[in-house]
């Protein structure tokens, strides 16, 4: 690892895009350096939408190369696949591309090891949407270049519909919409909240069923933020249920029999971006949270 110094010239620039041009990043890879913490302004940390003033002193600290995953024979089911791209129903647990703490046996190793070299970043070739570890359910992948891209540009474009199942704390409403900015905690730099100044994020939600302590609901994320599904409904006051980072009442979890968040990525629709079929899939959730949801519903 090396470290950058600058001082800024002039002000106003948004931080991950300063960031971006002195160390010869893309600006996604720069917002990844600030959001590790290993950007600091004058020795402390700020957020990727901070404006840079004339005088601050940038530090970089600057990983070395990261080295390229290996393919590994891990079970994945695949619920569609092209010569263009695939859906893979990722398991719980699986967490998608290396990380510190995590360099093998993730989803990329599996998708690797399945369709051979794929395209994008290195370290998480084909990716084009990310599920927490703990979530389970639908993930599209990219197999060539032209599909990542175009993939790429209809995600940034909200033209690919994701619907999510989750069982929350308490008695929601029977819809609603959360619009409220999402960034990195002040507090807990490794958590996401809702901050003044993060990035624009919108959730909408479909309550299914009410089950006395809990609700289960039918969730479509409008944007992509980091944690979004899961930082909106605790700051409404419905955490999901097995949310050990933001959720509020353990006991629950375990008196469902919960070891994971109830969060269930359930359907996608889009348009294939080189084909143009329309493509609808579903996913059921797995017999994890089906038996928490058996549990909820007899425990009013």
């Amino acid at each position: 690892m090396s470290r950058l110094e600058e001082v800024i010239g002039t002000s106003g620039e948004r931080l991950d895009v300063a960031v971006a041009r002195v160390a010869g990043v893309t600006r996604t890879q720069a917002a990844r350096l600030i959001d590790s913490n290993a950007v600091r302004v004058g020795g402390t940390p700020r957020s990727r939408s901070y404006r840079v003033e004339a005088g601050d002193r940038l530090e970089i600290d600057v990983p070395g190369p990261e080295p390229e995953p290996a393919p590994e024979d891990i079970p994945v089911p695949v619920v569609y696949e092209d010569q263009w791209l695939l859906v893979v129903a990722k398991p719980a647990g699986l967490v998608v591309h290396p990380a510190p703490g995590h360099p093998s046996g993730t989803l990329v190793n599996a998708l690797l090891a399945r369709a051979g070299r794929l395209p994008g970043d290195a370290s998480r070739p084909g990716i084009v949407h990310r599920l927490d570890a703990g979530t389970s359910g639908l993930m599209i992948v990219a197999k060539d270049a032209e599909a990542f891209d175009a993939l790429q540009k209809l995600m940034a474009a909200r033209q690919i519909s994701r619907t999510y199942l989750a069982l929350v704390e308490g008695a929601t409403p029977p819809a609603g919409e959360i619009d409220a900015p999402v960034g990195r905690s002040p507090r807990h730099r490794k958590k996401m909240a809702v901050v003044a100044g993060g990035r624009s994020a919108r959730t909408a939600y479909k309550r299914l069923g009410s089950f006395g302590e809990t609700s289960l609901l039918e969730v479509r994320p409008l944007t992509g933020r980091t944690h979004q599904i899961r930082v909106h409904l605790a700051a409404a006051g419905y955490p999901i249920v097995g949310d050990a980072v933001y959720g509020r009442n353990r006991k629950l979890a375990v008196k469902l029999g919960l070891e994971r968040p109830f969060l269930h990525a359930a359907g996608l629709a889009f348009t294939h971006p080189i084909t143009r079929e329309t493509l609808s899939l579903e996913e059921p959730i797995p017999e994890d949270l089906e038996r928490a949801l058996a549990a909820a519903r007899t425990s009013r």
